[in-house]
């Protein structure tokens, strides 16, 4: 007998169940955004400024996220106006800008990482922690695998 999802395409059933994962963890974390005062947009923008390996573009992290650069943007001049996040002038765009966290920025990321640790560990001991540690590399090795293949289409 066929599973529900062995007639499936594997990226079809890896985007319900990425869909369905990301739904039940905005829920179980919903106190850490809610307690540094931030909503949802605003705290992906941060993450993604803080977290990021050089200083990002608003329309970067809108193609990271696959969210829509407007969306980005009113998140971002949120986090600017609440002195978050700072603007600086991108030498390879006139009009793209970096963004940078400030310092109060970094703090507030690394409280809502500590109270997100503190609700990660009191779930822990029913969850696989290796098992969602193995998952999370996959999905990293799949992510930049289709960035890289939809860079090569854009080209």
């Amino acid at each position: 007998m066929e599973s529900r999802f062995e007639s499936r395409n594997p990226l079809v059933v890896l985007v319900d169940e990425t869909s369905r994962l990301t739904a039940r963890l905005k829920t179980v974390f919903a106190d850490v955004r809610r307690s540094v005062g931030l909503g949802d947009s605003e705290m992906m923008v941060l993450a993604a400024v803080v977290e990021a390996e050089r200083p990002p573009t608003v329309p970067q992290i809108g193609r990271s996220l696959g969210h829509p650069r407007q969306l980005v943007q009113r998140a971002a001049n949120a986090l600017i106006a609440e002195g978050l996040i700072e603007t600086a002038s991108n030498p390879d765009h006139k009009r793209a800008t970096l963004l940078r966290a400030t310092e109060r920025g970094v703090a507030m990321k690394r409280e809502a990482d500590a109270r997100a640790d503190e609700i990660a560990r009191s779930l822990s001991g029913a969850l696989d922690l290796e098992g969602a540690r193995g998952v999370a590399h996959a999905l990293s090795d799949i992510r930049r695998q289709l960035e890289a293949e939809l860079r090569l289409r854009e080209d």
